[in-house]
């Protein structure tokens, strides 16, 4: 079995286990992991081209989670707004923040970079409290339901799904072209990468752009799965979390940072008993990735992969041309 039979095998059962895990999930709350996997994933898969394939250190993602949660709370709960409407303006207006803060912060080196997004999710938190009349202040809003049939735990968990598999073919095509190698590039060495020609900084500030995007509409999601947002809710932490699921899931690729995710959400579950030792688990988890597999989660994984099925490599043996060395040494006399 090759390569190629391999992955689209995989690729099958993968989707045959998405599209029938509300048949086979234990209860709902499994159902509402695995919905809440498939919403962190939407912002993750296009923060992961900011920090994976560009090198960006972007620490302040909730902010900008915050931003399409309360747009869509506001338009689809406060206004009346269509919900789908709702859902495609809070993605507009992530983008639009994500070029905000990229113009002016993105010229910065990394530290000071993340420091930048750090405080924009700071000032962002700080206007939410502010905006009683808007937002609610400290109360909150609830979070609008979407209409039938993605008003139920099933309805909606496809709707999510759908967005997420649609936001991982959006990047997994821009990773596998040239925007994708011109960000690896920037990642690896932004002064080679702008000798050949790179623009390295519009590169960056379209990753960031898209990442705001789908921060946007990751948002909007998340407040319906909440059903009730409210300042307290988009903690630091969230925005460390979504960065971690990238970096134990590794750089530079989309497989990775998805298992990442897939670990990091469900990890809370898997450790219940023990939940006042859930940062220590977090902690643990990034230091063993770190230290054995500094490539990543995706990266073990290849490795397994390679090990249960080496590679089969064709050599050819060379046979030298003597005849038409001859003439060549003839000539040169």
């Amino acid at each position: 079995m090759n390569s190629q039979t391999t992955k689209t095998l995989s690729l099958i059962v993968g989707a045959i286990l998405i599209a029938t895990l509300p048949f086979w999930a234990g209860d709902q709350y499994q159902l509402h992991l695995a919905a809440l996997i498939a919403v962190y994933w939407i912002l993750i898969a296009g923060l992961n081209l900011v920090v994976g394939f560009t090198g960006q250190l972007s620490i302040g993602h909730v902010g900008l989670l915050s931003i399409g949660s309360y747009t869509f709370a506001i338009l689809a709960g406060k206004m009346g707004v269509d919900p789908t409407l709702s859902v495609f303006v809070s993605g507009l207006l992530g983008g639009l923040c994500g070029l905000a803060l990229g113009l002016p912060s993105l010229r910065l080196p990394g530290f000071y970079f993340a420091m930048a997004t750090m405080a924009f999710s700071m000032i962002v938190n700080e206007i939410v409290l502010a905006q009683v009349d808007l937002t609610g202040g400290g109360i909150g809003l609830p979070g609008p339901m979407f209409p039938k049939p993605f008003d139920s735990p099933i309805g909606f968990y496809y709707l999510v799904t759908a967005i997420a598999l649609f936001v991982t073919w959006l990047t997994w095509n821009i990773a596998r072209r040239m925007w994708g190698r011109a960000f690896i590039s920037i990642r690896d060495n932004p002064v080679a990468a702008q000798a050949v020609g790179v623009p390295v900084f519009k590169a960056k500030l379209l990753a960031f752009v898209f990442s705001g995007i789908t921060a946007g509409v990751s948002g909007a999601v998340f407040a319906s799965l909440q059903s009730y947002i409210t300042p307290d809710t988009f903690v630091f932490e969230l925005s460390m979390f979504f960065f971690v699921c990238i970096i134990i899931g590794g750089r530079g690729s989309i497989i990775g940072p998805f298992l990442g995710t897939v670990v990091l959400t469900a990890l809370p579950e898997l450790v219940s008993p023990l939940a006042k030792l859930g940062n220590f688990f977090y902690g643990l988890l990034l230091l063993v990735v770190v230290l054995v597999v500094p490539e990543g989660i995706g990266r073990m994984f290849e490795i397994i992969s390679e090990r249960l099925r080496p590679r089969n490599v064709h050599r050819e043996p060379i046979t030298p041309d003597l005849n038409r060395l001859a003439k060549a040494l003839k000539v040169r006399e």
